[in-house]
């Protein structure tokens, strides 16, 4: 899926990381932030409308979790593929987001190292998860 323009939105309640994500994100080659979200509904509805490529996904959002948030958005937006960067890291959560028909997983300690090589691995139909377990 690895084409001209990749369209990305953002579901991330930490306004700060948010404006991280998505200048890191605008900066990568074929990639473009096509909407921002700070809670889970936001971010289902946005999906729904825009149909990104990819949603990079928080676990800890307001409103409705990223977990619960993603279920419903592979629903919605099934061609959308979903990348989640969240601090949590316990092997349990992760799991459960993965579940999700999620393709990735990199936890905010590890974003600045892994956030672009996930984006592409994912986009490219590909799992990713990052270091979780040292």
């Amino acid at each position: 899926m690895l084409g001209d323009t990749n369209r990305v939105l953002i579901a991330e309640d930490s306004e700060v990381f948010r404006r991280f994500l998505s200048s890191t994100l605008q900066n990568g080659p074929g990639l473009r932030v096509i909407g921002q979200a700070s809670d889970g509904l936001s971010a289902i509805q946005q999906a729904q409308e825009l149909r990104p490529d990819l949603v990079v996904l928080d676990v800890g959002l307001p409103k409705l979790n990223g977990i619960e948030a993603a279920r419903v958005i592979r629903e919605r937006s099934p061609r959308s593929k979903i990348l989640f960067v969240s601090q949590e890291s316990s092997a349990d959560v992760i799991q459960e987001a993965l579940n999700t028909g999620a393709h990735g997983y990199v936890t905010k300690i590890n974003v600045g190292r892994d956030l672009v090589p996930a984006v592409g691995a994912v986009l490219r139909g590909e799992m990713f998860l990052n270091s979780i377990y040292r």
